[in-house]
C-alpha cells in the first residue's frame, strides 16, 4: 500500500456509500498521513491518524445524517406543524362555537380579528394593482376637484336633513351641534394663521369623528360591540384581584382606594408592554395612522403620534417618533401636543373604568379622539412651512427591544410603577391643594357673608354656560361645571371620581333633591360628562409634556414651549366638542322600567328603578283632606296603589306622605 504524500480530503458520504449526498458535501475529513500523531489542545495524544478516532466519527454518521436532513427540511417540518396546530385550533373553534355560541362571541371575534389581519398583505398583493388602475381616473385634477366639491355638498345636504329629522323629536341635541359650531368659531377666532387654514382636515377629521359617533352610540350593532368590549375589558381588569389580594390582603383590596386602583395600573402596563414586543400595538396604530394620514391630508409623523396616543400616554406617543421630533415643523409638534392632551393612556383608562366609569363610552371617547385632535390642531396652528414627512409610505415603528416576553413583561410592571407612583402622588398634592383652597375660599366669602364659597362653586357659575352648550340639561349644569373645571384646573382622576361618586348615588337610589341641593345627575349628563372629561388636558399637564418633550429634543425647547399653552386649550375643545357629539347622538337605550308591575311587588333595598318609580307614583297621588288619597294614570284604579304608596314612603319624603 502506497503511503500517502500528505493530507487528503475525502467525503463521508462518497467514502459511506459511494454516491455524493447534497447536504453532506461540506462534512469532510481529513485522513492524516500513516504514522502522524495527533495531539488535542493540551498537547494530550489522541493516536494515529488512522485510529480509533476514525471509528467514533464514523459511529456518528447516523447521527450527522439525521441532523442534516432535519436543516436541510426544518421549513417544510415548521408548516406541517403549523398546519396540525391550525386544524387543532379549528377543531376547538367549531366545537365552542357549536356547542354555545353565545358563551365563544370573545372567541369567535378574537379569531376573525386575526384572520384579517393574517389575510390582508395577500389582498394587498392580489388586489392592489387592480385598485390602483381603477382609481387612475381619478387622477386627474379637475375630475378630483369636482368630485370634492360633490362630495362636500352630498355631505352637508345628509347633515342638514339628518338634523332637521333626527332633533325634530328631540329639539335639545340642536344646543350640542351649536356646541360644536361655538368651539370650531372660537378656535378660528385664535388661529395662529387664518388664512392657512386646511379645511379638508378640519371637516374630515370631525365628519369621521362624527361617524365613529354614530357607529358606537346610534346603531345597534356598534352599541352592543363596544359594550361588550367594555364589558369584556372590566372582567379582564379584575383578573388584577388575584394579584393584589395576595400582596396587600384581601381587606386592604376592598377598603382602600390605592390598593384597588393602582394595582390595575400595573396590570395594564404590564399587558401593553407584552402587545408591543408582540407588535400587536405597532400594528394597530400604523392601520389608523395611514388611514387618518390618507383622508385628512396629515404628514406621517403627526398623524402616527396622535393614532399612538390612544393607546399610550402623551410622553410614550412622542417616543414612537423619536428620531423625526428635530425636523418637525412646528404645526406638526403642536399636533403631537394636541394628541396628548385630548386623549387618554391605556393604562389610566383601566383605573377610569374600576371607578365605576361607564367603560364603552371611554373607550368610544379614547378614539373619537385621534381625528379630531388632528382636526383642530390644523384649525388652531395650521401648516405654514415646508413639511420633510409628507410621504404617504408612512414611518415605521420598532418592535421591543426585550428578548422575550417575560422580559416585556417584567418591563412593563416595572415602568408602570413609576406611573402608579405618580398617579398617587398627584391624587395626594392635589386632594389637599384643593381642600386648602376652598379652605381659603370659604373664609373669604364668610368675611363678606357669602356661605360655602369654594373652588367648585366659583366653576359651577363661569363654566356653565359653556357645559349648557355642550347639551347638558340646566339642571345639571352646576355639577357638570364642577367636574369640567377640577379636570382642568386640577387633575382628571379627581374628576372621574367625584363623577363616580355621583353615578353611585343614582344607582343606589337616593333621592335626587335633599335640601334643595342635587346628588346626582341624569344618565344623559353622565355620558356627556364622560366625553368631556377623556383627556390629559389640564394644567399640570403642561410640565408632563415639556419635560417629556424636552428629554428628547433638548434644543428645540424654546419651540416646544411656544406651542404647549395653545395645544393644552385646543385639546381641551376636543374634549368638549366630543362630548357635544356625544350630546347630538344620545339616546335612552333600553325599555322603561314597568313601574305598575314593579310596585306590585314586595322591594326591600333603594335603587335607581325604585327611585324613579316612586316619584312617578308621588306624582300620580292627590291627597284630599282625611279621606284616602286618590291616584291617577296608570295607578288608577288598582287595588295596591295604597300599599305600593306606603312602601314608597318608607324609602323616601314626600309632601304626600302621611
Amino acid at each position: 500500500m502506497e503511503k500517502a504524500s500528505g493530507r487528503e480530503s475525502i467525503a463521508l458520504s462518497t467514502v459511506e456509500t459511494g454516491t455524493e449526498n447534497p447536504g453532506l458535501e461540506l462534512m469532510e475529513t481529513e485522513v492524516e498521513p500513516e504514522g502522524s500523531k495527533r495531539t488535542d489542545a493540551q498537547g494530550h495524544s489522541l493516536g494515529d491518524g488512522l485510529g480509533p478516532p476514525t471509528h467514533r466519527r464514523r459511529s456518528q454518521w447516523p447521527f450527522t445524517k439525521a441532523t442534516s436532513f432535519c436543516k436541510t427540511h426544518t421549513r417544510l417540518f415548521k408548516k406541517i406543524l403549523l398546519g396540525l396546530l391550525c386544524l387543532a385550533y379549528a377543531a376547538y373553534f367549531l366545537a365552542a362555537c357549536i356547542l354555545n355560541f353565545q358563551r365563544a362571541l370573545a372567541l369567535f371575534v378574537i379569531t376573525c380579528l386575526v384572520i384579517f389581519a393574517l389575510v390582508l398583505p395577500f389582498l394587498k398583493k392580489l388586489l392592489g394593482k387592480k385598485l390602483t388602475r381603477c382609481l387612475k381616473p381619478f387622477e386627474n385634477s379637475r375630475l378630483r376637484l369636482w368630485m370634492k366639491w360633490v362630495f362636500a355638498g352630498v355631505s352637508l345636504v345628509v347633515l342638514i336633513l339628518w338634523l332637521a329629522l333626527d332633533t325634530a323629536q328631540r329639539p335639545e341635541q340642536l344646543i350640542s351641534f351649536a356646541g360644536i359650531c361655538m368651539f370650531i368659531l372660537i378656535l378660528f377666532a385664535c388661529s395662529k394663521h387664518h388664512s392657512a387654514v386646511s379645511w379638508r382636515a378640519v371637516f374630515w377629521g370631525l365628519g369621521l369623528q362624527f361617524v365613529f359617533g354614530v357607529l358606537v352610540i346610534r346603531t345597534d350593532l356598534g352599541y352592543n360591540a363596544f359594550k361588550w368590549l367594555g364589558e369584556q375589558v372590566q372582567i379582564f381588569l379584575n383578573y388584577t384581584v388575584a394579584g393584589s389580594s395576595f400582596v396587600f390582603g384581601d381587606m386592604l383590596v376592598k377598603d382602600v382606594f390605592a390598593f384597588q386602583t393602582l394595582p390595575i395600573i400595573i396590570f395594564f402596563g404590564c399587558v401593553m408592554s407584552i402587545l408591543y414586543y408582540l407588535g400587536l400595538v405597532q400594528w394597530v396604530v400604523q392601520k389608523v395612522a395611514w388611514f387618518l394620514q390618507i383622508t385628512m391630508g396629515t404628514t406621517a409623523t403627526e398623524t402616527l403620534a396622535v393614532a399612538g396616543n390612544i393607546f399610550v400616554g402623551m410622553t410614550e406617543a412622542p417616543l414612537l417618533i423619536r428620531p423625526y421630533l428635530a425636523d418637525m415643523t412646528l404645526s406638526e409638534i403642536h399636533a403631537v401636543m394636541t394628541g396628548g392632551f385630548a386623549t387618554i393612556s391605556g393604562t389610566v383608562l383601566g383605573a377610569f373604568i374600576s371607578f365605576g366609569v361607564d367603560a364603552s363610552s371611554l373607550i368610544s371617547a379614547s378614539v373619537m379622539a385621534a381625528p379630531c385632535a388632528l382636526a383642530l390642531s390644523k384649525l388652531a396652528y395650521p401648516e405654514v412651512e415646508e413639511s420633510k414627512f409628507k410621504s404617504e409610505e408612512g414611518v415605521k415603528l420598532p418592535c421591543g427591544k426585550e428578548r422575550n416576553v417575560l422580559e416585556a413583561a417584567s418591563n412593563g410592571a416595572t415602568d408602570a410603577i413609576g406611573l402608579a407612583a405618580n398617579v398617587a402622588a398627584n391624587l395626594v398634592a392635589f386632594l389637599a391643594v384643593l381642600a386648602f383652597i376652598n379652605a381659603a375660599l370659604s373664609w373669604l366669602g364668610e368675611l363678606v357673608d357669602i356661605q360655602g364659597l369654594t373652588f367648585q362653586v366659583i366653576c359651577s357659575y363661569i363654566l356653565r354656560p359653556m357645559v349648557f352648550m355642550m347639551g347638558v340639561e340646566w339642571t345639571d349644569c352646576p355639577m357638570v361645571a364642577e367636574l369640567v373645571g377640577i379636570k382642568f384646573f386640577t387633575n382628571e382622576f379627581v374628576a372621574y371620581q367625584q363623577l363616580s361618586q355621583y353615578k353611585n348615588k343614582r344607582l343606589s337610589g337616593v333621592e335626587e333633591w335633599i335640601e334643595g341641593e342635587k346628588q346626582w345627575i341624569s344618565v344623559r349628563a353622565e355620558i356627556i360628562t364622560t366625553f368631556s372629561l377623556c383627556g390629559f388636558a389640564n394644567l399640570s399637564s403642561i410640565g408632563i409634556t415639556l419635560g417629556g418633550l424636552t428629554s428628547i429634543v433638548p434644543h428645540r425647547k424654546s419651540d416646544l414651549s411656544k406651542v404647549v399653552v395653545r395645544a393644552l386649550f385646543t385639546g381641551a375643545c376636543v374634549s368638549l366638542i366630543s362630548a357635544c357629539v356625544a350630546g347630538i347622538l344620545y339616546v335612552p337605550r333600553g325599555a322603561e322600567a314597568d313601574c305598575v308591575s314593579f310596585l306590585n311587588t314586595s322591594f326591600t333595598n333603594r335603587t335607581y328603578e325604585t327611585y324613579m318609580c316612586c316619584r312617578g307614583l308621588f306624582q300620580s297621588t292627590s291627597l284630599n283632606g282625611t279621606n284616602p288619597p286618590s291616584f291617577s294614570g296608570p295607578w288608577e284604579d288598582k287595588e295596591f296603589s295604597a300599599l305600593a304608596l306606603t312602601n314608597c314612603c318608607g324609602f323616601y319624603n314626600n309632601t304626600v306622605c302621611v
